[in-house]
């Protein structure tokens, strides 16, 4: 009775690995080199994006990769957790992965550091905003500048109440009306 069984099986397991074998093409290829005569040119190299972001501390960068690994994360007021976060939950936690206390609220942190003008800015500047009424100076919004890309493109990272954890450029149009102030915490 084995030998019944066991003899098809056997042969079948043949027939396949000898098929694959013998069915299988083998192409070689060749490279190809110009004749010696001929000069080998080479194509440019693209030029890599340079950010500034290279040029900052340990600190900072530690500070900023941080604050982008919580892009995503939904808007929840005194929120600090992956869960939800809001503006200065979001700051408050990225400056204590780098051993640095800043305040809880963004009023608070707005007094932290010292005040540079929007033309200076830099990765790693804190931004503040007045978003509850248009003609108040009162800091309702923080975001931390994550890279200065040109004269009217810098980005910063904040938590939007609609959106969560984005980057968006301080000069968009809501944002440049809204501005309010920035400060150098290094």
């Amino acid at each position: 009775m084995y030998k019944q069984l066991f003899f098809p099986l056997g042969f079948l397991l043949v027939c396949l690995l000898t098929g694959c074998a013998t069915s299988k093409k083998t192409t070689t290829r060749r490279s190809v080199s110009p004749p010696p005569s001929q000069p080998t040119t080479k194509l440019p190299e693209t030029p890599k994006r340079i950010t500034r972001i290279n040029r900052l501390d340990a600190k900072q960068k530690k500070i900023i990769s941080t604050a982008r690994s919580f892009a995503g994360t939904p808007y929840r007021w005194g929120g600090t957790t992956r869960g939800g976060m809001d503006c200065s939950g979001l700051l408050m936690i990225s400056f204590q992965e780098a051993g640095i206390n800043l305040p809880r609220t963004s009023a608070e942190q707005s007094k932290f550091g010292r005040l540079v003008s929007i033309r200076e800015l830099r990765p790693g500047d804190l931004v503040f905003f007045a978003t509850k009424r248009k003609n108040s100076r009162k800091v309702t919004h923080a975001g931390l500048v994550t890279e200065v890309r040109g004269k009217n493109n810098i980005q910063f990272i904040h938590a939007s109440t609609k959106l969560g954890v984005v980057e968006s450029n301080i000069f968009s149009d809501y944002y440049r009306r809204a501005f309010v102030k920035a400060r150098r915490p290094f």
